[in-house]
């Protein structure tokens, strides 16, 4: 039995990392929500904000806090531009069509990302990098505990979004009726590629938060994608409440399992609570039932 001087970093460290997989798990959670597509290229999607916010900093030397200006709009454009353009012409046909599509996007992307920057692993330094805050009897990476607060304010503003703007109201109206919404005179395209683009524009934010303490190659996104599956089927699909929670959740999980068995299998029990959660309640812990 641990005592609390450990369990309380382990638990703390969980948290911050869990509310930035909460933040990439969000928009992909409203992509599948609204669109109903499973976008393989989520991952690969965040490599390139990662990227952006690697070349700000070390061609430019803007603060990837600073970045979040640029880069966020950036990704919102780019996720706009790929489903008026690339996306929404596949989604006429067969559903695998789109699956086929967004792995081609995610090959893609990654290839021209080895392509211009080899596989090399890249970080940043900046003057906070090695900072630390006390919190009780634990220490924690200053960039750590501004990427919690970060994506926590994020997540809040996107369900604020959400509830309270007519383009929330769309997103929501096309996401449960699409037919219905469109005899209303709502502009379901624009509204497909506007939820495309506010995904795409979480991970543009996730990106921001997460290099001053994180790394960034071309296959770095594969790890954060099977992770934010996991807690979009955890959450309940096209729950935001499940995302957040969820994960936060697979954070605690992951660092406490990497606290029992090591780092190398800390995301063991991710697995073993996805697999409990889809005996006891298949719908997710926040989804409906059928």
């Amino acid at each position: 039995m641990l005592d609390f001087g450990i369990l309380f970093p382990a638990l703390l460290n969980g948290l911050t990392t869990g509310a930035v997989y909460a933040l990439v798990a969000l928009g992909l959670t409203l992509i599948y929500g609204v669109l109903h597509i499973i976008n393989f290229a989520h991952g690969a999607s965040l490599m390139l904000a990662l990227y952006a916010v690697y070349l700000l900093k070390e061609k430019l030397g803007i603060d990837p806090y600073l970045a979040l200006v640029a880069v966020v709009p950036g990704m919102f454009a780019l996720g706009y531009l790929l489903q008026r353009v690339v996306i929404n012409r596949a989604s006429h046909g067969k559903d695998e069509n789109i699956l086929l599509v967004t792995l081609g996007l995610a090959i893609v992307m990654e290839n021209l990302a080895l392509l211009a920057f080899k596989s090399d692993t890249r970080t940043i330094e900046t003057a906070y990098t090695l900072s630390t805050v006390a919190i009780g009897p634990a220490t924690i990476a200053l960039p750590k505990l501004i990427s919690f607060a970060g994506a926590l304010v994020v997540s809040a503003l996107l369900m604020l979004l959400m509830a309270r703007t007519d383009l929330g109201r769309a997103i929501r109206a096309v996401a449960r009726e699409k037919q219905g919404a469109r005899l209303m005179g709502i502009d379901v395209d624009h509204v497909y590629a506007m939820s495309f683009g506010i995904g795409l524009a979480c991970l543009g934010a996730a990106a921001c938060f997460l290099l001053p303490a994180y790394y960034v190659n071309p296959q770095v996104g594969s790890g954060f994608v099977l992770v934010a599956f996991t807690i979009v089927v955890l959450g309940g699909m096209g729950s935001f409440a499940g995302a957040l929670v969820g994960g936060l959740l697979v954070g605690v999980v992951e660092s406490l399992g990497g606290l029992y068995f090591g780092e190398s299998l800390g995301q063991i029990g991710i697995f073993a609570l996805f697999i409990a959660v889809l005996l006891f309640r298949p719908q997710g812990l926040f989804g409906a039932r059928a």
